[in-house]
Parts: structure tokens; sequence; C-alpha cells
């Protein structure tokens, strides 16, 4: 018996779904942030939260090469680090409250969690 899920696209992925959502919603909280962040933190938390799912996408059309898939997968990782990272930053300088901050890291723990999952069982996407 086949026990791989049918996936018609990196859409389906829920951890898709999650980080493309997380990306909407960093997008949108960091439009209040002060304008001298403009270039600094809201570009970087912004690239690195939209790069996750940019790389997962990628990830996807390269399934038939397992390492290939991995890594990319560990570059979703690293960017949703990264993430965290600058997340940190705006609540330390009061952009976000701890209630986003929680939530948000909580969320990109899960995400994260995921991708793990992903990288350590790569055949059940691969083919």
């Amino acid at each position: 018996m086949n026990d791989k899920k049918e996936y018609r696209g990196f859409r389906d992925l829920i951890v898709y779904q999650l980080a493309y959502k997380l990306a909407l919603e960093i997008f949108e909280i960091t439009k209040s942030f002060p304008k001298e962040e403009k270039y600094s933190l809201v570009d970087q938390v912004r690239r690195s939260s939209r790069s996750i799912v940019a790389n997962l996408a990628e990830a996807w059309y390269k399934r038939q090469y397992p390492k290939s898939f991995v890594s990319k997968l560990v570059d979703c990782s690293g960017e949703a680090g990264e993430t965290v990272v600058w997340i940190d930053f705006s609540s330390d300088y009061g952009y976000i409250t701890k209630d986003q901050h929680n939530s948000l890291c909580m969320r990109y723990d899960e995400i994260c969690r995921m991708l793990n999952s992903m990288i350590n069982q790569p055949e059940k996407l691969c083919h």
C-alpha cells in the first residue's frame, strides 16, 4: 500500500500555507514601523519571511533530486530562523507587542518543526 499523500502542488503543503499567511501578516504588521526602519528591519523581515515560501516552491520542483530538495528545505529553515531574529528585534524595539511576538514565534517554531520533519523524511514527498 502506498502511504504517500497525494499533493497537486506546493500550495497544498500545510507548511507553505502557514508560512505564506505569516509573510502576509508580517507585511501588514510592519506597515506601522517607523519610517527610519524601512530599509533595515522592515525590508529584512519581509524578505526573510517571503523567502521561506519562495524556497518551498523551489524545493517542490526539485523533488526528483532528494539532496537538492532537502537543501532547499534547509534554506527555508534558515530563513525562518532569520525571521525570528527580526521579530525579536521588533519586540525589543517596542514595534510589536509581547503577545504579537509570542504568537509569531510560536507559529514559526511550528513551521520549523514541519520543515525538519520534511528534511528528515524526504521520501514522503520525493519521487
